[in-house]
């Protein structure tokens, strides 16, 4: 099965004219929220920011003002805030947070290079990305890339990435979906596990031992059974009542350790295949409707180390999907 074409990166968003600082407070008055809120004290907050203890509570009580809600209770213990404040805090500081991601980037290396906070499916990351992530850093030494890993769907509104890998439908109207691998699987056993059964047809042997299952792949099983015409021959029960693990990583080991059948993408079990830990089971292969897509918010588009990113992403793509 082909993989799409790579399609190009959306245009940069436009810059619109209308302004966005009306009704925003100063960024001084948010630093002083912040730090008061971390600290509990507006004391220990002006040493932080720079100000005077006076200049802090000023700053404060013209926010409250403002925003004509009280975001602090004054105790003899120190400063709480009030559940109005601790959830205007909560969304201020993904702001400045975010803030400062972009000023440090274009601090390091400007528009030639700059710097791309990524997040990627943990077991994808671990067997298909970083493997390759070195021709990228090889290509643009320039882009800083930082990297964490998150087990099922991401969520974007910590604002802490600038893209994430994920395994997912594609594109939402929020979000650009750019296409890195499909998922194509195939069954490996355990060698000491199979010799349990030699000589078996593959639908006895599948009828008598455990069959993995990974918990965002649940489908794959059927499907699977369905491409080998097999469907008929392995009860529907005992499909079913297979073990399920979070990660796909888990489902390799569990393989490898004799504990079922697991269907697997090639580039989790090549390793284990080339070391005779595992023994494929068939030809046949099952693609998932899924597949891993970089996703970002539509907005970052424009952002230059995510756009080299994407390019380099569309020059490692091969032309058939991942087996």
């Amino acid at each position: 099965m082909t993989t799409d074409s790579p399609r190009p990166l959306p245009a940069t968003p436009a810059v619109s004219s209308v302004g966005v600082g009306r009704g925003i407070p100063s960024l001084t008055a948010l630093r002083c929220l912040d730090a008061s809120a971390r600290l509990g004290s507006f004391t220990r907050a002006a040493q932080e920011v720079h100000l005077t203890q006076g200049a802090v509570s000023h700053q404060i009580l013209k926010l409250e003002e403002d925003l004509g809600v009280p975001l602090f209770e004054r105790k003899r213990s120190g400063l709480v805030l009030t559940p109005c404040g601790r959830a205007y805090w909560n969304d201020v500081l993904l702001a400045l947070q975010q803030l400062e991601r972009a000023t440090q980037s274009i601090r390091m290396q400007g528009e030639q290079g700059g710097m791309l906070n990524l997040s990627t499916a943990s077991s994808f990351g671990t067997y298909w990305l970083l493997p390759r992530l070195g021709g990228f850093l090889a290509r643009h030494p320039e882009v800083t890339l930082n990297i964490s890993m998150h087990i099922g769907e991401f969520d974007f509104s910590s604002m802490r990435h600038d893209a994430a890998v994920e395994f997912s439908p594609g594109a939402t109207p929020e979000l650009c979906a750019h296409k890195v691998a499909d998922v194509v699987v195939h069954p490996y056993g355990a060698p000491l596990l199979l010799a349990e059964h030699a000589g078996q047809p593959l639908a006895q042997l599948l009828q008598n031992v455990p069959l993995i299952h990974q918990n965002t792949l649940m489908e794959a099983w059927p499907g699977w059974l369905e491409a080998a015409g097999l469907a008929q021959q392995v009860q529907l029960e005992h499909c079913a009542r297979g073990s399920r693990y979070d990660l796909l990583s888990m489902a390799l080991n569990g393989a490898i350790a004799g504990l079922g059948v697991a269907l697997l993408p090639g580039y989790i079990a090549d390793a284990a295949l080339q070391t005779g830990q595992l023994q494929r089971l068939s030809e046949v292969s099952w693609t998932s409707s899924k597949a891993y897509y970089l996703r970002f918010p539509r907005w970052k588009s424009g952002q230059p180390a995510l756009r080299k990113f994407c390019e380099w992403l569309d020059s490692i793509r091969p032309p058939m999907a991942i087996p």
